[in-house]
């Protein structure tokens, strides 16, 4: 496997930088439509936001991989826009319009670049425990909100609507299942082309691309002008919070020599400083991204100039205004059916993160985390629940992640600071046991996960 700071070949190294960019490429299409569809956006503002987004992933892989006075971490790293910093936009954008989610990008970033320095006590705010929680509810929030573009305003769908989502969602399963690397990896953007194809051909949808042609910059404050707000921003701001979290093991899984406390803080200043341009260009918050690393370790190249060049053609298919034309045009109902997808895994993910995080804890945790799940569930099942609470509060109840995330966080915290002591007292939970020797302050050992014995589960 070659290092990080080999500079292949041009030969070799552009075909090597589009195959990233067939890794990548579904994330930013898929953003798109995830706004455009509950925003109401048009095709040409589609197709502008489109244009940002890819720039923006471009920009930001360049950064990341080459690196300069402290911001990137000069690895082989690709910048998206985050899933779940994508559905918290399109939440604070349907409760507070897209100039208030706009402002909470800004907002979001800015703290980013602030907590930098104190990165190792920030991060210890979110085990995995708590960042399984965060992940669960953003996947069932947004699956109720993608549901709501599918029954609008009536609360009952139209037949062809749920013929036109069940398509694509069928079109993505099969890509998944029958293709093989780099374009396994483009399954939902495969899906989402062969829905719209289908959702056409069988007359559920029209193809209405905008028009225009050529080269086109993306459009500064689409929007209007960016509002922050601390309050409505919150969901974002803890999000900016846990991604320090989720870049540390990226980090250690990208780097030969991990230094976290070094590259860390720089792979947060980069993604802070794109996310503010992002907030300008109308896009949610930009994140670096793990979904190149599988590509590293099959191809076994490793080298940055190559992640970098897949910035580079990014920038140009972002600039490139045909094809996004043509993409923003595609029908909203075979949309929705790509969003359950990406949502669908999502949360599949927050109870993946949640299993792991729960086989290294004491029994104790089972109930931080259903009270948890249970205060960020709840504005989800009754969305007027909160409705005669004051306007400074209903956002912070309201919004499911918001509300699980800060109880994770809080009962996290309190269980931790109390375990030592129930611990010294033996009382840690049924299965914990001491070892002979090991004094009280030195705590339990926990029990066997299932079939470690040797016996089936």
């Amino acid at each position: 496997m070659t290092t990080a700071d080999e500079r292949p070949p041009l030969r070799r190294l552009l075909p090597l930088a589009l195959q990233h960019v067939l890794a990548m490429a579904a994330t930013p299409v898929s953003t798109v439509f995830l706004i455009a569809a509950p925003l109401r956006l048009t095709p040409a503002q589609a197709s502008s936001l489109l244009g940002a987004a890819l720039v923006l992933s471009g920009a930001g892989s360049v950064l990341q991989s080459l690196g300069r006075w402290g911001f990137g971490a000069r690895l082989p790293f690709v910048m998206l826009p985050g899933g779940a910093a994508t559905a918290l936009f399109v939440q604070i954008a349907r409760d507070h319009g897209p100039a208030v989610a706009s402002g909470s990008v800004l907002l979001a970033a800015a703290l980013l670049l602030a907590v930098t320095p104190l990165y190792g006590r920030v991060v210890a705010l979110f085990p995995p425990l708590v960042m399984g929680v965060t992940v669960l509810l953003v996947g069932v929030s947004m699956v109720r909100v993608t549901t709501l573009l599918l029954t609008g305003p009536g609360g009952s769908a139209a037949p062809g609507a749920l013929a036109a989502a069940g398509l694509t969602v069928a079109a993505t399963l099969v890509a998944h299942l029958l293709l093989r690397g780099a374009w396994r990896q483009c399954a939902v953007l495969i899906g989402l082309a062969g829905g719209a194809l289908l959702t056409v051909a069988t007359g559920l949808g029209t193809l209405t691309p905008a028009a225009g042609a050529g080269v086109s910059l993306p459009h500064l404050l689409p929007y209007g002008a960016p509002r922050p707000d601390l309050v409505a921003a919150l969901p974002l701001l803890l999000f900016s919070l846990t991604s320090l979290a989720e870049a540390t093991g990226q980090t250690v899984l990208n780097s030969e020599v991990p230094d976290p406390g070094r590259d860390v803080p720089r792979v947060a200043r980069a993604d802070a400083l794109v996310s503010l341009f992002g907030g300008l260009l109308g896009t949610p918050s930009m994140v670096t991204s793990s979904e190149n690393i599988g590509i590293n370790r099959l191809t076994g190249v490793r080298s940055r100039f190559v992640t970098a060049g897949a910035g580079c053609l990014l920038i140009a298919a972002g600039l490139f205004s045909p094809l996004s034309r043509l993409v923003a045009g595609l029908p909203p109902a075979a949309v929705a059916g790509a969003a359950l997808v990406v949502y669908a895994v999502i949360t599949v993910m927050g109870v993946e993160m949640l299993g792991r995080a729960r086989a290294g804890e004491a029994p104790d945790t089972l109930v931080v985390t259903g009270l948890a799940l249970t205060a960020g569930l709840l504005p989800v099942v009754a969305p007027g629940l909160y409705g005669g609470f004051p306007d400074w509060v209903r956002p912070v109840l309201g919004s499911g992640v918001v509300a699980g995330t800060l109880t994770a966080v809080v009962l996290h915290a309190l269980l931790t600071a109390t375990r030592p002591r129930a611990a010294a007292n033996g009382d840690a939970g049924p299965g914990w046991t001491r070892p002979p020797g090991r004094p009280p302050h030195a705590g339990l050992t926990p029990p066997p996960p299932p079939g470690a014995d040797g016996c089936p589960p």
